[in-house]
Parts: structure tokens; sequence; C-alpha cells
């Protein structure tokens, strides 16, 4: 086969063509679609190439010559297929290989043919046609191989698309015309479908992989054509079932320009930001791509082994719908939509393509808190999944599995290092030394250790790396770049290696502030205003305004220990920052008074935040206008003032005007305290209840219903003096059985801050019948 393919390139070179030699070229591909030609491609690799040069002059010659015969255009068409099955079906030829047989040598051929296109005036010439086919299958091997990127033709050919198609007035007047609610079938011309098929699909292969110094700006691109996106979904999206496979194409395509320029410098731009303008926007736009994904049709290809443009359709939705979720705070749209939830967990079980599972896997870890995290059936295997895709990439030569990079899979996954269950698991299977392996050439790394270092049993395993603690300790003191250095000292302050050399300040003797604001900087505005008019009234408040610099961990935690309160703002992105929950921990540790109050509005506090406050209430500054919040907030600050007891619910005129994680609480009161002995150890299981309840202590007068003060004594030494980690874990199991609630860290806090208050007038007492009391038990 090898001398005959020889032989009719050859002939090809002869003109006039024969039209024999136009028709057996054509018989052999049409053959070669259905067979294995690895070998045939190696051996016959320079008579290919001469066939590939042959055919990119033809499209740059007057095409009237070969146009209407339909010889020319059978041998254009086959030859388009065998290209499209060398992307996709044989890995095993060498990409160099591929790229020569697929990219035009010059950009006088390139330009030829953009000639030819401007001047055609039949809006289905077939020309056109063959053209936008070539043009896809460039764009299908970039974007299999982004590494291809660098080629000087191909960053001609978008230079082009992007200044003479895309960015046109007649690019516009096509987005027009698909916002007719009903299209008309014969709308799509071959020159519409360039404009708005080819063009959105070459340019979003080549800017997904290579940014740099290009014609035009993701933002100027998202101006452009964002709003008219935006309203094609929302009609079409409606009305899926209607769809043809041209329709289908140009969704995903557009889809996918508009990803580029989302993704583009690793999403570090406006572009999002610019289509996505409102909260509002977001949700319809997250709402039009559930529906394309849910649709049920669709899933007989998400489960085909066959890669259908359906399955590509699925996979860039998946991937669009990632990164607005990763870059908007847009979780409540889920939390209200469990059934979003349950489809998507649906779709990434089922689907035969890994990527769009993979993609599906990262959403859920995002959106999910993590005790309903554990209940998808995904959850048993997740974990394995993950390290096995980040193995492979890792030690791929190329640092990526399949198409996708090593820094986009990192990028996408972070969030699963916030999961204490996934981090448990982490731990369990002995991984923290691939990540460690991993961090000299990823920085990110750094972010993933600090989140798995909360987990104990990483602390252990983290401490037994000696070499890597060195690292890391150099790494504090050498590091330029400011996020590695926060997130080594947040890893080495988690591993009480800082820790043990920070001074522990005397809050009675050097207390600087009334109040320190825990935020997260993407929650700054609401937290300027809070800040203003707690200084306005005097209050002496920090807060970090700048992001500090130089060791982090150090200046938060001289904050916390020369102030009083603590404020913890609470939203989406607190919950996820690492530094908000070392924050949140130590104020914990230090015995802190904290008062949560919610920025975000449908945020509800899960994880590691909804362990530390569990049932304390907090003033919600999403449900009340400002002054109204910030009264309540006041008031609550005013009562530590005066009492120094633990958080109380606080009452406004005609309603409540705190929310509750556990609404029974909320409608709970501090009672006035009844005459209780001076001597603790002298209270009846009644009165301990009665003592509980005045300090508005609801939890732990559940967890201890059948203590005297004889127990409850014993109770405080258990704490005091037991290991720490080992009875908040019993204290938390049996919270969850008597409760089903999660135990209150701050409860526990404020629990022990005022049963040591009260001992201490009696110490000598109390202690002495502790001490019996522990006699008797061990006799």
């Amino acid at each position: 086969m090898e001398d005959e393919l020889k032989q009719f390139i050859d002939s090809l070179l002869i003109r006039p063509v024969e039209v024999n030699t136009l028709n057996s070229l054509t018989y052999l591909f049409d053959r070669l679609a259905t067979k294995s030609f690895s070998s045939l491609t190696t051996q016959s690799f320079q008579s290919l190439c001469v066939l590939k040069n042959w055919t990119w002059d033809c499209l740059g010659d007057d095409s009237s010559q070969w146009i209407y015969p339909p010889e020319y255009l059978s041998l254009f068409h086959a030859l388009s297929s065998f290209h499209r099955n060398l992307i996709f079906y044989h890995e095993s030829i060498d990409n160099d290989i591929k790229a020569s047989l697929l990219i035009p040598e010059t950009n006088d051929q390139i330009d030829r043919v953009f000639q030819h296109i401007n001047q055609s005036h039949d809006d289905n010439d077939p020309f056109i046609i063959i053209v936008g086919q070539y043009f896809d299958n460039l764009s299908f091997f970039l974007r299999e191989n982004p590494e291809y990127d660098t080629s000087p033709i191909l960053r001609h050919i978008n230079q082009c698309l992007a200044q003479n198609y895309l960015m046109t007035d007649q690019f516009k007047i096509y987005l027009d015309q698909l916002q007719q609610t009903e299209l008309p079938k014969a709308i799509f011309t071959g020159k519409q479908l360039f404009y708005v098929k080819t063009c959105p699909f070459s340019l979003s292969s080549y800017l997904i992989a290579r940014t740099q110094n290009f014609v035009v700006t993701s933002e100027e691109i998202i101006n452009h054509i964002g709003k008219d996106y935006l309203q094609i979904m929302n009609i079409h999206t409606q009305q899926i079932e209607t769809w043809d496979k041209e329709f289908l194409n140009v969704i995903g395509y557009l889809s996918s320009l508009v990803l580029a320029c989302s993704w583009w410098g690793g999403g570090k731009t406006f572009a999002i930001k610019i289509l996505l303008p409102t909260e509002q926007v977001a949700c319809d736009l997250i709402q039009s791509l559930i529906r394309i994904i849910s649709y049920e049709p669709y899933q007989e290809y998400n489960r085909s082994e066959q890669l259908t443009n359906e399955l590509i359709l699925i996979y860039i939705i998946s991937k669009l719908l990632l990164f607005i979720i990763q870059t908007q705070s847009v979780n409540w749209v889920f939390s209200s939509n469990p059934s979003y939830s349950q489809t998507l967990c649906k779709i990434a079980e089922t689907s035969s393509y890994p990527f769009t599972s993979l993609c599906i896997y990262f959403m859920l870890g995002e959106i999910l808190p993590e005790d309903k995290l554990k209940e998808m059936k995904f959850a048993t295997h997740v974990e394995c999944f993950f390290y096995s895709i980040l193995d492979q990439a890792w030690h791929n030569p190329l640092r990526k599995y399949k198409q996708l990079p090593l820094s986009f899979l990192l990028r996408s996954s972070v969030s699963f290092s916030k999961n204490d269950a996934m981090t448990q698991k982490i731990a369990d299977l002995q991984l923290i030394s691939f990540f460690m392996e991993m961090s000299d050439e990823y920085p990110i790394v750094y972010d993933f250790i600090w989140g798995f270092s909360f987990n104990h049993q990483i602390q252990k395993q983290l401490r037994e790396n000696t070499p890597f603690i060195h690292k890391l300790t150099r790494l504090s003191n050498q590091a330029t770049d400011e996020q590695i250095r926060k997130a080594v000292d947040g890893i080495l302050w988690n591993l009480q290696i800082h820790q043990q050399s920070h001074p522990s300040t005397d809050i009675s003797s050097q207390n600087t502030f009334d109040i320190m604001i825990s935020y997260s900087h993407k929650d700054k505005s609401l937290c300027k205003q809070i800040y203003d008019e707690l200084t306005r009234r005097n209050y002496r408040v920090w807060i970090d305004f700048d992001q500090m610099h130089g060791n982090v961990m150090d200046a938060m935690a001289q904050a916390i220990d020369r102030s009083q309160t603590i404020i913890i703002c609470m939203s989406e992105e607190y919950r996820k920052s690492n530094f908000c929950r070392a924050e949140a921990h130590y104020a914990f540790q230090q015995q802190r008074h904290i008062v949560p109050v919610l920025m975000q509005k449908h945020y509800k506090p899960d994880g590691w935040l909804l362990f530390l406050i569990g049932q304390l209430l907090y003033v919600d500054f999403t449900k009340y206008e400002f002054d109204q919040a910030m009264g309540m907030l006041l008031k609550e600050l005013k009562a530590n003032d005066t009492t120094g007891d633990a958080t109380v619910p606080i009452q406004a005129e005609n309603h409540s005007t705190v929310s509750s994680i556990i609404l029974s609480s909320a409608s709970q009161k501090a009672t006035s305290l009844p005459a209780l002995s001076k001597s603790i150890g002298d209270w009846t299981r009644a009165q301990v209840q009665e003592w509980l309840v005045a300090k508005n202590l609801p939890q732990m007068s559940r967890l201890l219903t059948d203590c005297n003060g004889r127990s409850l004594l014993y109770f405080h030494d258990y704490i005091k003096h037991g290991n720490v980690n080992q009875v908040v874990q019993l204290l938390h199991e049996d919270s969850l059985r008597k409760s089903g609630q999660t135990l209150s860290l701050v409860e526990l806090s404020c629990f022990r801050t005022l049963i040591e208050s009260h001992i201490g007038s009696n110490t000598s007492k109390d202690n002495n019948k502790t001490r019996s009391f522990i006699c008797c038990r061990m006799m």
C-alpha cells in the first residue's frame, strides 16, 4: 500500500490532475478510516507531507479550478476524516509526525486561504466548508496537544481569525440571528458556521494553551460577545430538544471560547467579572449549563466509548461550570437546588470520558458541605481516583494527564485539601510524601500541605520527615514569593514549630485591642464598614486591611493575644481559607470571646467552621440592614464587656436579631442565676443544669444531664489534664448521639472559662473534693 500511495501522490503534482488519481486516493483514504494505519503513516511520512502541502496549496489557489468537480471535494473530505482519526485514535504515532501532517508550512498559504474566504459572496460556498473542516482539525490537534501552541503558523491563523472574523460587526450580526426563539432550519450557512463555530473553536483551543502577547485581550472578547452568549444560552437551553448537530456544536464552541477567555492567564483576568457582573446573572448561566448536561438523551452519549459531539459538549460545559464555581460565590445555588448535585454525581459516575468525571468531582468538592460529600457514592473512591490522576500527570515527562496539564489539575483540586474527610484518607494512605515531592516544582502544593497539616496524623508524618522540615524552615527565612512563605509559615505553625518560639502575651497586662476582626479579604468591603463603625464608637480594633507581610502567623497570633474579642466573619471564602482556619483555631485555643457574624447570603457554616462554632448564635449581616445588624453586634459586644460570659441571644424589637445554626437554640434566653453554693462539689444534678442553662450553655446542658457538682469537677479536671484531642472527639461523638448536633468548641471553651472563674475563689476546697472524688473512683 505504501508504494501505491506514493505513486498516486506523485501523480497529483502533474497538472492537470487525472480524475482516476483523485478517485483512487479517495478510495484509499476511505479504506484507512476503518483500519489502523500507524505503520503506514511512519513508512509513508514523506509522501503524506507532500500530500499535505498539495492540499493547502490547492486551498490557497483559485478555487474555481477545483471546487465544482466532485472528485476534488470527495478527496478533501476523505483527507479530513483521515486527519481526525490520526488525531484521536493513534496514540502510538509520535505527535511531531502528526503536527507535520496537519500544520501548513507557510503563512502565505494561510493568507491566500483567508483571501478567498473574504472574496466569496456565496454563503454556502463549498470552499468555506472544506476550509472549516481543516481548521477544526488543527483545533482538535492543539486541544489534544497544547504544547504546540508555540507554532508560528497556528499563532498566525488565530490572530487572523480574531482580528478579521471574531471581533467584527459581521460576527455580532450572526450572534443576533441566533437569539431568535425559533431558529429557521436554513439559518446555518457555511459562512455563518465558519464565523460562529470554526473561529470560536480555533481561538479557544489556542488561547487556553497560550495567552501571552495576543492581538486582543480576554476582556475585549468578552465585551464583544458576552451579553449575546448569555442571551443565546438563556433562550435556547429552554428547548434543547430542538437542537440539531450544528447548533449543538455552536453552543459548545462558544462556551469553550468564553471559558478560554475566563481562564486566560490562569484565571487572573477580569473577563469573568465582565461576563457575570451580578450574582443573578451567574445563577442564570449556571441554570442554563445544568439544563444542558442533565438533558437525558445526552446521557446515552456520556456513557458511550466513542468520542461524540455530545460528549465533547458535556465536557466543555462541565469545565465552564467548574470555573464559575471556583471563582464566584455561587455555592448557595447548589445548596438551594439539591437535585443539581445529584445530577452531577450521576453524570460523573456514568461518564466514559474521564475528563468529565474529573471536572465534576472537583465541582462537588467545592459545592458540597463535608457531611453531604460523605453521603455521595463516589466519596468512597474519589481520593484514589484523585491521587491516581495526579500521580500519572506527575510521572508523565510532559507533566500532564492526557491533555490536562498538572498545573490545571492542581489548581482545580485544591479545595480537596480543605476537606477533612479527604485529608483523613490522605493520612490513612500515607500519601503526604507524594505532595512533598511535588512541592519544589509546583509551589501551589504548599497550600495543599498547609490544608492537610490541620490533621494530627499528617502532622506526625510531616514531623518525621526531617529533610522536609529543614526545607520549610529555610523557605520561611529565604522565600521571596509571598504566597509560598505564607503557606510554609502556616505549615510550621500547625506543626507548632513556630508556635514554640512565639511568646504568649498576657492579655491582662498588655491588652492593646478590644476587638480583632478575622475575615477573608474577599469580604473586605463589608468588614471595612464594620471596622469604621466600631472605631467611631471608640473601640480599639485590629484588622488586616493590607494583607500582612513577613511572618503572618506571628502577626496573627500577636493580634489575637492582645484582643479581648474576636469577630469571625463567616463566608464560603473564610471557610476555604487555611489562614482563616488557623486564625480561628488559635483564637479558640487562647479562649478568646468569639462573636460570629454572617457575611454571605445563603451561606451556612460547614466543615471545620461548623465544628468550631457549633450552636453559637451569630449576627446575620445578610438578613438585616447594616445599621440594624450593627446594633445587634454592638449589643453583643457590650454584653461581653459587662458580663464576661458566653455569647447570649440578642433581641431586637418584634423579631429575633440573630440567627442560629440550630434553630431550636435560637429561642433560648439567658435566665437569672439562682442562689447556688459557692462550692461546686455541693451542687445537685438539678443545680448543675440550672447553672448551665443560665450561662447559655445548651449543648453542655444536654451532655451533662446526669452530672452533679462532684461529677462536674471531675469532668473539668479531665478536660484540663487529659488528652485534648481525645476529649474533644469523645464529646463530639456523644453530642451527635444525644442530639444529632456537632459539638461547639466555642461553647466548650466558654464552659471551661466560666467554671474556672467560679472555682477561682474556692480553689482549695474544690480541689480537695475533686481529689477525694478521683480517689473514690480509683478505689
